[in-house]
């Protein structure tokens, strides 16, 4: 396994396309390539220094679900495995093998498609100022980090980078991409967030949210980006679950909660992190793909 840390990708022979907080997509003609660093972004942040394994982490795990969730909507993966890559990535293989993956050319549906089965985050402050997430009113008298009656499909904006997302109703995000497309992505996103959370139960870990994205290509609806990673969701381990306060996490909650307690205004420049700080968020990467896919990298 390459633990050798790839903050930004440096394949001068690749056409870059777009550069993410996270993933760098490069276009190989028929097909795009996802590329997955080790960057890692806090409160809209991108920090200066990567998180080792981190990348491969979440290439592994979306791979993981993406296999596990294709009897509900395909997805947009064709190959993991770099021998399938065209001969131009031949070169960079190294640097590739296990952090990329050639994905289908889709037409990306602009809003993000969060399902949450708990309340945390940006969802409890919205709670508690107005008893309601993205127009979706809520039962009274909810705590912290509390499970839903149901989970709840609470779509937001695409934010650009250093810009927020935003909550917005179902209603808003209709009107945004039509009622047919809605449906569709919201009964996919509900489907995937329970057959998945079910899964992970048994494995220890709650899935307590998560954001999906989706695409068009050939006229159909499929999932794409990145699916049920520690970074596109809140993971919380079973055993130290207890409503009412925050939870441990798997994600990168253990680093937010540090830039906080330096009272990092969440405005860029980042803080350089201690060397603790990187290898503790490191080590809970490391543990949420053994556990969930039962294979250590």
């Amino acid at each position: 396994m390459n633990s050798k840390v790839l903050l930004y990708g440096d394949f001068p022979k690749l056409k870059l396309v777009k550069k993410g907080k996270v993933r760098e997509i490069y276009d190989l003609g028929e097909y795009f390539l996802f590329v997955v660093t080790d960057r890692l972004s806090a409160f809209d942040v991108i920090m200066n220094q990567g998180i080792p394994y981190k990348g491969t982490v979440l290439n592994k795990i979306s791979e993981f679900w993406f296999n596990y969730t294709k009897d509900i909507i395909p997805n947009h993966v064709v190959s993991t495995n770099i021998n399938d890559y065209p001969e131009v990535c031949k070169e960079y293989a190294e640097l590739l093998d296990g952090r990329s993956m050639l994905v289908k050319k889709a037409s990306v549906i602009p809003i993000e498609c969060i399902v949450r089965g708990y309340i945390s985050g940006s969802g409890w402050n919205d709670y508690k100022k107005t008893g309601m997430i993205s127009g979706i009113t809520l039962p009274k008298g909810l705590v912290e980090s509390e499970k839903l009656p149901e989970p709840i499909f609470t779509p937001s904006t695409k934010a650009e980078i250093g810009d927020h997302d935003e909550n917005i109703s179902g209603d808003m995000a209709k009107e945004i991409v039509g009622e047919e497309i809605f449906n569709k992505i919201k009964d996919a996103t509900l489907k995937i967030y329970k057959k998945a959370s079910e899964y992970a139960l048994t494995k220890g870990i709650i899935i307590a949210d998560t954001k999906m994205e989706f695409g068009i290509y050939n006229g159909e609806v499929i999932i794409v980006d990145e699916l049920l990673t520690p970074d596109s969701s809140r993971f919380w381990p079973e055993e130290t679950y207890q409503k009412g306060r925050a939870q441990d996490s798997f994600d990168k909650q253990y680093l937010r909660d540090y830039l906080l307690s330096i009272n990092f205004n969440k405005q860029p420049p980042a803080p350089d992190l201690p060397e603790e700080v990187i290898k503790v968020t490191s080590q809970k990467y490391l543990e949420a793909v053994k556990l969930l896919t039962g294979k250590p990298l």
